[in-house]
């Protein structure tokens, strides 16, 4: 027979045991078991033309564990083509209480950071950043904004080209788009934009040319590789 002070003594133990587990810190990269995330996107043309770089990102975010409609949903607004419609739409979004907000260009950036200081903003890419005061540097964002910043070009996408435009050298936008579904995935773990850095793409379109009526697409391909961008 244990003695009546012992049998007090296992007792307070397993009483303290019990506490540590039920006060003990959650993981600081965990996922809310059963919450939905609302991603606000903030774009320049509708879903609909958009559709290869909603595709790109929402590949990216299923990568990650997140699965439209049940874990995730994204409210998606699009200025057409009209940059001063972007104070609206930002302020539209963040009255939704979405969790983060992601957009493309620095146009939409610079409405989503203008509207709000607290909800975490990811741009899939802007073409310059810290010049355009989105934040203060590559390594060390600073503020509620981070994400990918273009490479230099002569045409950021493709899309110049094919109205008529000589050559793009550039990110491939999809690409840009599923990689900023990782930032995505480390904010909704947690962490802040302002302490990871923002960086170029690793992935580009090289060449994308237009080809004058009567060369061949071989021959023009190989004299436009030469050219530079400045």
């Amino acid at each position: 027979m244990l003695s009546a002070g012992l049998l007090r003594t296992m007792r307070l133990i397993a009483l303290v045991f019990a506490l540590g587990l039920f006060l003990a810190p959650l993981p600081a990269e965990s996922q809310p078991a059963g919450k939905i995330y609302r991603i606000g996107v903030l774009e320049t043309r509708s879903a609909a033309l958009n559709a290869a770089n909603l595709d790109a990102f929402r590949q990216g975010l299923r990568e990650l564990g997140y699965r439209d409609g049940q874990n995730v949903e994204i409210a998606y607004r699009s200025s057409d083509g009209r940059n001063e419609r972007f104070p609206a739409l930002a302020s539209e979004l963040v009255s939704l209480k979405v969790d983060l907000i992601l957009t493309r260009g620095t146009p939409a950036a610079l409405a989503a950071r203008n509207a709000t200081q607290t909800i975490p903003v990811v741009m899939a890419s802007s073409g310059d950043p810290v010049g355009a005061g989105l934040v203060a540097s590559l390594g060390r964002p600073g503020g509620n904004v981070t994400g990918l910043s273009k490479l230099p070009s002569i045409f950021a996408t493709k899309e110049y080209v094919d109205v008529g435009g000589l050559l793009s050298y550039g990110a491939s936008d999809p690409h840009l788009y599923q990689r900023a579904a990782t930032y995505v995935d480390r904010i909704l773990k947690g962490a802040k934009p302002a302490t990871f850095r923002s960086s170029s793409p690793r992935s580009s379109s090289w060449p994308s040319a237009a080809r004058p009526p009567g060369r061949s697409a071989s021959r023009f391909r190989r004299r436009s590789c030469c050219v530079r961008s400045t």
